[in-house]
């Protein structure tokens, strides 16, 4: 969430940010709706102390014993209650609609960020590794589509038959695969400072709203059923009107660990002295992907439910740049462990995500698509999400009082794309998969998958 002070102060920057985001969110309806607020709060203010003054006036009248100008004092202290109570309603309205529009504004691109449009303007940063060239091994190099299902280690058909499309079933050779990249990668974490966390799979409202997937993003979420239906949506209003579009008992499946690991510590203020805070957790991820119909819509590319093993620090404002900089080093090592050709990317402004101020996209190498495809994004959120979950740090040597930390997140990896990559880089002529050697104690030693294994 913005400072709503910043955008009073300096509008023309904001307009500015939001045309190179592509954004349509709108600086004008916010300081209108702004201004009204402060106009109904002045307005309330001004009675309240009349109503002060009255109430006073008639203490002293009674005391002389002037109970007809005390009768008269009393009756215009009801008449201003009532308008208080009407003024009331209205602030609750007029904070709504100023904290709604705070709430859909997306974060403001750090100064290091490309100026750009979208996905075809994002510079790349530097490769690692090479793509094998099958054509001079002499074979031509399977989909990990096809060659999952040959190997009888996952099972595509029978995931539809149990869910939906979209869904993976994996087997055998192919399940071990999966755990075994999940705990190789929250090994490598904790190796390098990260607390491991288990938390849960479902999240309430208010925790979704903190990183910023709610109201935006409600459509891309799974959601439980609820007790009441009555109130359907989510509205990000302050006091009561916080809680008006909530449906009681309403939870969420997450779509990344970042929202739960992220949210450990709203409404909680920090010990700056143990900052940066560094957690990981795994976690199943669920996501509607309402918003790419058409997109991979073949394998373990985009689908609806996936394992990632992500990475969340709480920083301080000076040093969250650099804590960046050491998240994505920290994904891209379990690539280079993993010996899969990657590419690092910086997102431009008009490709970053509602909640980032700056981005990384981890991409590694597909034979079947002969492209880079995405398997980590690491941003750093600034204060955006904690303004929006209150997470503030105290440190008494540097400031008085408390401010707002700096969240930030990053996938290391998301599991599935890890595996449908292992596939495809280290396939053989003969259908077999290697595999990689850091991975071999995790399969009890296993160094290739073959259709023995399903």
């Amino acid at each position: 969430m913005l400072d709503a002070k910043l955008i009073r102060e300096d509008p023309e920057y904001v307009r500015s940010a939001m045309r190179s985001r592509n954004s349509s969110w709108s600086v004008d309806a916010f300081l209108e709706a702004d201004v009204k607020r402060r106009s109904v709060v002045s307005e309330l203010e001004a009675l309240q102390a009349q109503r002060n003054e009255s109430s006073r006036a008639i203490g002293a009248l009674m005391k002389q014993g002037a109970s007809a100008e005390a009768d008269a004092a009393k009756e215009q202290v009801r008449v201003i209650n009532e308008q208080i109570s009407a003024l009331e309603i209205k602030q609750r309205v007029v904070d709504a609609a100023v904290y709604d529009l705070l709430s859909t504004a997306p974060n403001l691109p750090d100064a290091s960020v490309p100026i750009g449009r979208d996905e075809t303007e994002n510079p790349e940063l530097k490769r690692w590794g090479t793509p094998r060239d099958f054509a001079a091994e002499g074979f031509e190099p399977q989909a990990h589509w096809d060659l999952g299902p040959a190997l009888g280690i996952i099972d595509f058909e029978r995931a539809v038959k149990l869910a939906e499309s979209r869904f993976v079933l994996l087997g055998g050779a192919g399940a071990r695969l999966e755990r075994a990249l999940i705990n190789f990668m929250l090994d490598t974490h904790a190796a390098a400072g990260f607390k491991e966390w288990w938390p849960p799979a479902l999240a309430n409202t208010e925790t979704l709203f903190g990183t910023g997937q709610l109201p935006k993003f409600e459509d891309d979420l799974y959601k439980t059923a609820t007790t009441s239906d009555a109130n359907e949506g989510y509205s990000a209003g302050g006091g009561e009107s916080q809680t008006a579009g909530k449906t009681a008992g309403k939870l969420y499946l997450i779509p990344t660990a970042e929202v739960v690991l992220t949210n450990i510590h709203r409404g909680e203020v920090l010990d700056g002295a143990q900052l940066p805070l560094r957690y990981t957790a795994y976690t199943p991820c669920f996501r509607e992907e309402a918003g790419s119909a058409g997109r991979d819509t073949r394998g373990m590319i985009r689908v609806h439910q996936f394992d990632k093993v992500e990475m969340v620090k709480f920083a301080t404002p000076e040093t969250s740049i650099d804590e960046l900089e050491h998240m994505t080093l920290e994904a891209e090592k379990i690539l280079e462990l993993l010996g899969l050709p990657y590419r690092r990317i910086v997102l431009c402004t008009g490709d970053m995500g509602f909640g980032a101020a700056k981005t990384y996209d981890l991409e590694v190498w597909m034979p079947s698509y002969n492209a880079y495809k995405e398997i980590s994004s690491c941003s750093n959120c600034g204060n955006f999400q904690a303004r929006r979950a209150n997470i503030k740090y105290r440190d008494p040597s540097a400031f008085k009082g408390s401010r707002l930390v700096h969240t930030l997140n990053g996938s290391g990896l998301a599991v599935g794309r890890t595996l449908a990559a292992l596939l495809e880089n280290y396939q053989q002529a003969d259908g077999s998969v290697i595999i990689p050697e850091a991975l071999r104690p995790y399969m009890g030693g296993l160094e290739r998958i073959t259709c023995e294994d399903a």
